[in-house]
């Protein structure tokens, strides 16, 4: 079974005068020599190198007392999440599926050989207390695929103890530049690897190994509205591929944030239709929106189970009659193993992988039509207006309908043109400026009204069907009766604060 761990480590140039006397740095009593110990590790990567492309790394090493495999993912500079897995001959398939994103239908091979002496000392406090492991690693890099030769060096690492307080590295920074160490320019070791026996001609060009799918140019600063759009799609389908790993560990908010990129990637195409080939992306889109169906499933359960949850809670004892927690608890339970098994079966499908494949082209052959190359202000505005417009519709008419399934219906289709409008905003924000921010930021406000209001309509259907189990097993259904009262009455909440909300949007429409 993988274990994860929160790796806060920096990493400095070495010579000859090894590591300086630590003992100076404030909060360290005693610097402990632990001795020297060999690793040997074999890092594995595609064959052109994706993994290392995204700064990722993935291991099997021996010697030490972590010997296993390690998939190593950043979080920020200085910071990786290390998931760890019991030593064996092939990569395990739990570290396999938390790369599938980047890897695709690729194989993994092994890329470089990396064997380190490593002299260890623990930075510890006046209690014993272990700050920090600082070590002097002398590196020796074999390259075993992709590239010639092997290359040495030696480097010092310090990494913050578990639990421990990030500014204590800062402190111990401070000491090593007082002596004259200086950070590494390499962001791991298996960076500087790759780029030190890359192939002679990546070298003269100044090119180092793991620069990603050549086909993919480098993105520069947006000039055209094509180039504005473009960013904007980039920046999602990056978001989705990274994100794969987090949601298939579970981690908080990691399904919201993937199934929104996937939203936004579906209202670009939609909103700048001008600007990209729609018969290049509708089917495209048409995925898109399966993947955030398929996402939303349990991600809407969540909120459903917050809501319920929160509802229950906020009730006095008097008005909980029955079983009503055990019960709510129980069909929570039930709905997220089913969604969780079948999100996963989703991410692990060749269809989700055709998917991350057809948005790769789209980013390195765009399908640009002629408004491509306009003005960017004059050709995204335009989109945002024509978004707008639809929401302005939409908000007309469900204001003059009773309160009901209708109006429901209706505000729930306003919310979705108004997450367009709000995206398309966004995406026209660095051309236009402040008048896209705000507009973005009042339909976002919007946006949070009607789902909240959207949010009551589906507890209200939940609330009838557990009433209706709980009368059948003979037990009280008065409680499901009084939450359902209370989502009536946020609801009405929502809708009387409609109409002032729409005008206050309705003046920030300056784009």
């Amino acid at each position: 079974m993988a274990e994860t761990k929160r790796e806060i480590e920096r990493k400095y140039e070495s010579d000859e005068s090894g590591l300086p006397d630590l003992t100076g740095v404030a909060g360290v009593a005693t610097v402990l020599d632990r001795g020297v110990t060999e690793l040997d590790a074999t890092y594995y990567d595609t064959s052109d190198l994706r993994l290392a492309a995204a700064s990722i790394t993935l291991r099997r090493r021996t010697g030490g007392s972590d010997a296993g495999w390690h998939l190593k993912l950043p979080v920020e500079a200085g910071i990786r999440d290390e998931i760890r897995s019991p030593l064996s001959d092939t990569v395990p398939d739990e570290l396999g599926r938390l790369v599938r994103s980047r890897v695709r239908e690729g194989q993994l091979v092994p890329v470089v050989r990396l064997r380190s002496s490593r002299d260890v000392r623990e930075l510890v406090d006046g209690k014993g207390r272990l700050l920090a492991e600082a070590s002097v690693d002398a590196v020796r890099a074999d390259r075993l695929f992709g590239g010639e030769g092997g290359a040495q060096w030696t480097e010092i690492e310090v990494e913050l103890a578990d639990g421990g307080d990030p500014a204590f590295l800062d402190k111990v920074d401070k000491r090593l530049r007082k002596a004259g160490v200086r950070p590494s320019t390499s962001s791991s070791k298996l960076a500087r690897a790759l780029t030190e026996t890359a192939p002679k001609k990546k070298r003269a060009k100044g090119k180092t190994a793991g620069d990603g799918k050549a086909e993919e140019k480098p993105a520069g600063d947006p000039v055209t509205a094509g180039d504005h759009v473009l960013a904007y799609v980039r920046a999602q389908r990056d978001a989705i591929v990274a994100l794969d790993p987090a949601v298939r560990q579970e981690a908080e908010d990691s399904v919201h944030d993937m199934r929104v990129a996937t939203r936004r990637l579906r209202s670009t195409f939609r909103s700048f239709r001008k600007v990209l080939d729609p018969d290049v992306l509708d089917p495209i889109a048409a995925e898109l929106k399966w993947l955030a169906g398929e996402l939303g499933a349990g991600r809407d359960q969540e909120v459903l189970d917050e809501r319920l949850a929160a509802g229950l809670d906020d009730l006095p004892h008097t008005l909980v009659s029955g079983p009503v927690g055990a019960r709510v608890r129980a069909w929570a339970e039930a709905q997220h193993r089913g969604s969780r098994h079948r999100l996963l079966g989703v991410l692990d499908s060749p269809r989700y992988l055709t998917l991350l494949d057809a948005l790769d082209a789209v980013v390195a052959h765009p399908p640009l039509l002629k408004a491509a190359g306009g003005k960017p202000a004059k050709v995204l505005a335009k989109a945002v207006r024509k978004d707008f417009a639809k929401v302005s519709v939409l908000i007309g008419q469900a204001l003059e309908e009773p309160p009901g399934h209708t109006r429901d219906v209706t505000l729930h289709e306003a919310r979705k043109k108004t997450k367009r409008t709000r995206y398309a905003a966004e995406t026209a924000t660095p051309a236009i400026g402040g008048a896209a921010k705000a507009l973005a930021k009042s339909m976002k406000t919007l946006q949070s009204l009607l789902g909240d209001h959207q949010d009551s309509v589906m507890a209200r259907r939940t609330l009838r069907e557990l009433s209706a189990v709980a009368h059948a097993a003979g037990e009280s259904a008065f409680t499901y009766g009084v939450l359902y009262g209370r989502e009536e009455g946020r609801a009405e909440l929502a809708e009387e604060a409609l109409p002032d909300l729409w005008e206050k949007a309705r003046a920030r429409m300056e784009v």
